[in-house]
């Protein structure tokens, strides 16, 4: 039987008038005792047979993933899982974040992609998940609050931008044991262990114009999406063939 991490109370034991207050700590993967002969991922269902809510949460989640890609083009050793199963515990079934990323993992190479995210093969708990709710609520903030906080889930991340009064922005971090919120509807929010600070800010995608979800750096300027930035690569070409004419140069006579 596979054990969950502990965190232990921090309630103080009393004894002879004595009191000792127990650490409390994140969960990290040694807190989990894997037994031998667990299934694979090519084993188990590649999903949780529960359909994406609505197009939002398929557009918020895969526009985070389509920026990232660009930021880190350069690097093999992530993962941005889009409502993707993922396997915490061999003894239930998996849940399905709208999108969560995990470091130090090896992307798949051209021939093999995951089914779904198996924690006791891939030995690396997701350092951030996410939740968009849409009309009907998921248990974003019983369920999967709970699973994601025992599992060791870094920061946790409840977007619900159809909320009329309630805050649209929370982002939750996990600090000895427990999900401490970080931004209740203020944002961007710089996140060091990843490197990328995560906010929502009102812009064109998809001809959609409407707040969404967005990547930053440590200066707060956010990075733009691929679009955008095929966009201004455009730009400045043009911008080149056009000062190449004023110089008497034909640009397409340049190999």
């Amino acid at each position: 039987m596979a054990t969950s991490p502990l965190v232990k109370s921090s309630r103080p034991t009393v004894a002879t008038n004595i009191t000792v207050k127990v650490e409390k700590r994140n969960p990290t993967i040694k807190d989990f005792n894997f037994r031998d002969g667990l299934p694979t991922a090519e084993e188990l269902p590649d999903s949780d047979d529960k359909p994406v809510e609505s197009e939002l949460q398929e557009l918020v989640s895969g526009l985070l993933k389509a920026i990232l890609h660009d930021i880190w083009r350069d690097r093999t050793n992530w993962l941005f899982g889009l409502d993707l199963g993922f396997y915490y515990d061999p003894d239930k079934p998996a849940i399905s974040p709208d999108g969560f990323l995990s470091l130090g993992v090896e992307d798949a190479d051209d021939e093999y992609l995951r089914p779904s995210y198996v924690l006791w093969d891939e030995m690396v708990i997701p350092i951030f998940a996410l939740e968009v709710v849409s009309k009907t609520r998921g248990k974003e903030h019983t369920k999967k609050f709970q699973i994601y906080q025992s599992t060791g889930v870094l920061y946790y991340l409840i977007y619900a931008p159809l909320r009329k009064r309630k805050a649209k922005f929370q982002l939750y971090k996990l600090i000895d044991g427990e999900y401490i919120l970080q931004s209740d509807g203020k944002n961007p929010y710089w996140m060091p262990e990843i490197g990328l600070a995560i906010g929502a800010e009102k812009q064109i995608y998809r001809n959609r114009q409407r707040k969404w979800l967005f990547w930053y750096d440590e200066n707060y300027v956010r990075y733009p999406t691929p679009t955008e930035r095929a966009d201004a690569v455009e730009q400045q070409n043009n911008a080149l063939r056009k000062r190449l004419r004023e110089l008497g140069v034909n640009p397409d006579s340049i190999e």
